[in-house]
Parts: C-alpha cells; sequence; structure tokens
C-alpha cells in the first residue's frame, strides 16, 4: 500500500510541474512545408512513407520514403523532406536526389518527441510538390527537455 502511495504522490507531482513546451505544433509544421513550397499548389499521393503506427520509443524510429520515378534528365525526384508536427524542431530531415542517385528511397532513423502526424514531403524537376503523412503513437517520447 505504501508503494501505491508514492506512485500516485509521484505522479501528482509531475502534473504540477510547469513544463515548457517543448514540442511544434502543427501550425509550425505548416509553415516549414510553406517555407518549402513558396506558391505552389501540393498534391496528394505519390510518395510512400513507412512510420510504424505504434513505436514503443520515439528515441529511435525507423522510417523509409520513397517516389516512383523515372529518375531521368528530365523527370526526377529532387528532394524528400520529412516533416513533424510535434518536434521541437519541424524538419526532421531532408534528402536531395539527381537522375544519377537511380531510385528516389531512403530509410534512416528518427527521434519523435511525442505521438504526432509526420508528412513526407517530395519535390519533383518540374517543380511540382507531392505529400503524405503517417500518424503515430509514442508510448516513451523523445527530444523533451524538462524547463
Amino acid at each position: 500500500m505504501n508503494q501505491r502511495r508514492q506512485v500516485i504522490f509521484s505522479l501528482t507531482a509531475l502534473s504540477l510541474c510547469p513544463w515548457g513546451s517543448a514540442s511544434a505544433m502543427p501550425s509550425e509544421a505548416m509553415k516549414a512545408m510553406q517555407a518549402i513550397v513558396g506558391t505552389s499548389p501540393v498534391n496528394t499521393g505519390r510518395v510512400y512513407f513507412e512510420l510504424p503506427p505504434l513505436v514503443e520509443s520515439g528515441n529511435l524510429v525507423a522510417v523509409k520514403f520513397s517516389v516512383d520515378s523515372p529518375m531521368t534528365p528530365t523527370n526526377y525526384v529532387r528532394a524528400i523532406h520529412i516533416i513533424s508536427e510535434a518536434n521541437p524542431s519541424p524538419n526532421v530531415v531532408s534528402c536531395y536526389f539527381t537522375p544519377l542517385s537511380g531510385k528516389a528511397e531512403a530509410s534512416t532513423r528518427i527521434r519523435l518527441a511525442d505521438s504526432q502526424r509526420v508528412w513526407a514531403l517530395a519535390q519533383m524537376s518540374d517543380g511540382s510538390f507531392w505529400r503524405t503523412s503517417v500518424d503515430t503513437v509514442i508510448t516513451l517520447s523523445a527530444c523533451t527537455e524538462m524547463v
């Protein structure tokens, strides 16, 4: 019974602590995408983005992304940007490609601060932009700062 009281007291104390906001907001993620695309329209689809729907720890989250493209000198993927809605900085990673890349695909591990929506934004050589998103639930957050 004593341990139970200690846990309850600890949780109550944590909930009363003044935590600073250490995460971006969806509007900041949209601003980050707007900075990349400018005034160009953004289409939905064409981007393959693999992110687990449930992640135990946000410290190392495996992601894989690609765009189906012929990768010719006149038709190729210039860049793929990963944007998160709840990380301290919404720009998580950007990968740049040329026709010599052969394929527009990459995989890496990223840190995610909390459960959130993560966007994959692709820029094509013709100036068009394509995007898709994945929602994920993080049970143990990363990227947080205690104030």
